[in-house]
């Protein structure tokens, strides 16, 4: 049995974000859904929803009454909003307040209202330095940070507002999401944008440690698939589901890859390691999604690069 999402009054938290903005995109140009935004625009832009027939909302998710509010006017709800993994580390109490009080608050009125599909996004960063590999969704989580320890505790939330009172609610854990929309501009942006940005200035890209640490980079429009999709099969319900490729690539080779692809004269130099997120291996299991949401993976690294070169050359100049 699948849900139709058609038509649907749906509330996206976080929307004005990297992801959100591209699932809002998704949700009104393939599902003709009547959304609203609700974002305190933190790291969120406006610009990314340009072109779009939206309702826009400021605010944040740690307001009980707005959330309750806007949670009684929609019928589904993604739940995307939260504060970064660096923003995290330096203010761990805005992190709780944000991450998991402000997610009981999303949960807890959408019991309230009878929401009729929930999905909450959380992050391949629960398991820490993994013990095998890829890593499959019931592996042992492990808490480098305080990001990571605050989006299971949403998700602990989550599973236990289905358990206790049925909420219609899915979990998908992101791994490494990058694409359009995600600013180079931005203090907080991922990797990739950082990396393209200094191709296209030339300038050295610069790689925590010695590089060879891997990582599962998706391009985002294949995480806005499964994410839809975690609010339409029935199967999805009460159950958590990695979103990735399956494929690991070293950072040394995602950096050589930019440049080639780019044509930039931009040389790799190594850095002292990062203080966060300080992860050797990470690659994920995508079987039970795969069978579970149907979902397959469209996108491969070299042309989601492509695409996201392209995108970002167009909307930032090299002096940006």
């Amino acid at each position: 049995m699948t849900y139709q999402l058609n038509n649907k009054k749906i509330l996206v938290t976080g929307g004005a974000g990297f992801v959100g903005s591209n699932l809002v995109r998704a949700l009104i140009k393939q599902h003709n859904a009547k959304v609203t935004v609700l974002d305190d625009l933190f790291t969120g832009h406006l610009k990314h929803l340009d072109g779009l027939d939206y309702e826009f909302v400021q605010g944040t998710v740690e307001d009980v009454n707005l959330v309750e509010k806007l949670v009684s006017e929609h019928q589904v709800v993604f739940h995307m909003a939260a504060r970064n993994i660096i923003v995290s580390n330096k203010n761990p109490r805005e992190d709780l307040n944000v991450n998991v009080v402000g997610s009981f608050n999303v949960f807890a009125a959408a019991l309230k209202y009878g929401i009729e599909r929930i999905v909450y996004t959380s992050t391949s960063s629960i398991y820490g330095n993994p013990q095998t590999l890829p890593i499959a969704e019931d592996d042992r989580k492990s808490f480098l940070s305080f990001y990571s320890a605050s989006k299971f505790s949403a998700e602990v939330y989550a599973k236990a507002f289905h358990e206790v009172h049925g909420l219609p609610v899915s979990i998908v854990r992101y791994s490494n999401v990058y694409g359009y929309n995600q600013s180079p501009s931005n203090p907080y942006c991922g990797v990739i944008g950082k990396f393209i940005d200094a191709a296209f200035k030339n300038e050295d890209i610069r790689i925590h440690g010695d590089g060879e640490q891997t990582r599962d980079f998706t391009f985002v429009t294949d995480a806005v698939d499964a994410t839809i999709s975690a609010a339409i099969y029935d199967k999805a319900i009460g159950n958590e589901y990695n979103i990735g490729t399956g494929v690991e690539i070293s950072v040394n080779k995602l950096a050589e890859l930019i440049i080639q692809i780019t044509g930039s004269k931009s040389s790799i130099v190594h850095i002292d390691k990062r203080d966060i997120d300080n992860i050797r291996r990470r690659v994920v299991n995508i079987e039970k999604t795969r069978h579970d949401l149907k979902y397959q993976p469209l996108v491969t690294l070299k042309n989601g690069l492509t695409e996201t070169i392209s995108w970002q050359q167009k909307h930032y100049t090299m002096s940006s």
